[in-house]
């Protein structure tokens, strides 16, 4: 595969990862048109073989002035990447999704780094994830949602930037759980040893408290913990920042969501673009798979899993709700994006 030379101001040289004992990062050549054939910016999507390059921390910083950009948090299994699909348009706005190098920051943090040394690297990431791809567009990220934890530290280094905090109801957080098998129930546990390790949990448990807890019920505190971050962050930084968006309204109301993601964003998106938009393949197709896939096969699917599954949900939905109401934690979160 060839490449343009490196230049430190050309967007498609993708800021993929931190080479921690070198501290510097390491760049890969992704042109545009790949992005969009791509749902994440991993290596089992990027592959292997790109171009690379790598530059010092310092260089980049100094190198690359900040810049506005939007933030998608989300609690997974919500829509954010049909969302974010939606929104990334030539000449409004690129989306990036879940790059690594801000899961570097994570295991940075994880593993001792210095709170001094998180913002560094966070600084750097952030400034070089919003250079745009062309003149008058803004970068849209969305992180990968172990970033949660640190989405208050990137919404400060960024201070004059939006975000959108997307999530799924529990209970169709739930039910996504079962439908995608034993990898899901695996993974809501990892979930929640992050959440853990990184003291973003706060309801009332002890850590053997968990072994003794369902599968369900591991992932419905995994939830919860997701849910008290955004409401924390959505109450102190406030509208004007901030705003929060359910899944079941992203599908029901997706033109009136983009509409008001691109106001909130500020993205130069006009009637015409917005049509596109709600008329893009991401609302027919699935965001992973690229098959057919529509708000009526989801409505179908799900209600195969809530028949299958409904009695254990459903008392997991129960127990979360005491959970959170012992906890003081309110299941709505303020300051939607949308009424």
């Amino acid at each position: 595969m060839t490449a343009p030379p490196f230049t430190l101001t050309d967007a498609q040289w993708l800021a993929h990862r931190h080479v921690e004992g070198q501290d510097r990062i390491r760049f890969l050549h992704v042109p545009r048109a790949d992005h969009r054939r791509m749902p994440f910016l991993t290596d089992e999507y990027l592959g292997a073989g790109r171009p690379e390059h790598d530059l010092a921390v310092a260089d980049c910083l100094q190198g690359t002035p900040p810049r506005r950009m939007g933030f998608l948090f989300h609690s997974a299994f919500c829509g954010s990447t049909m969302l974010l699909s939606a929104l990334d348009r030539p000449g409004v706005a690129m989306g990036l999704s879940e790059p690594v190098l801000l899961n570097d920051v994570v295991g940075f943090r994880r593993r001792g780094a210095p709170p001094a040394a998180v913002a560094r690297l966070a600084d750097a990431a952030t400034r070089l994830l919003a250079r745009p791809f062309a003149a008058g567009e803004m970068v849209v990220v969305k992180p990968s949602n172990v970033l949660n934890p640190l989405a208050e530290l990137l919404l400060a280094l960024r201070a004059d930037s939006h975000a959108v905090l997307l999530y799924a109801p529990l209970e169709m957080f739930l039910i996504s759980v079962v439908r995608k098998g034993l990898w899901c129930r695996l993974w809501v546990r990892e979930l929640l040893e992050g959440l853990l390790t990184d003291q973003a949990v706060d309801l009332g448990f002890t850590l053997q408290d968990h072994f003794r807890q369902s599968d369900l019920q591991v992932a419905a505190v995994g939830w919860l913990a997701q849910h008290a971050l955004f409401h924390k962050l959505a109450s102190k930084l406030g509208p004007a920042r901030v705003r929060t968006l359910d899944s079941e309204t992203l599908t029901a109301r997706p033109a009136e969501v983009l509409a008001a993601a691109s106001r909130f964003y500020g993205l130069p998106a006009s009637d015409a673009d917005l049509a596109d938009m709600a008329a893009s393949a991401a609302f027919t197709r699935h965001s992973k798979s690229g098959a057919a896939f529509d708000a009526t096969r989801r409505h179908a699917e799900y209600a195969e899993a809530r028949a299958a599954h409904g009695d254990e949900i459903g008392k997991v939905v129960a127990w979360a709700g005491e959970v959170a109401r012992n906890a003081g934690l309110p299941l709505d979160l303020p300051h939607p994006l949308i009424g």
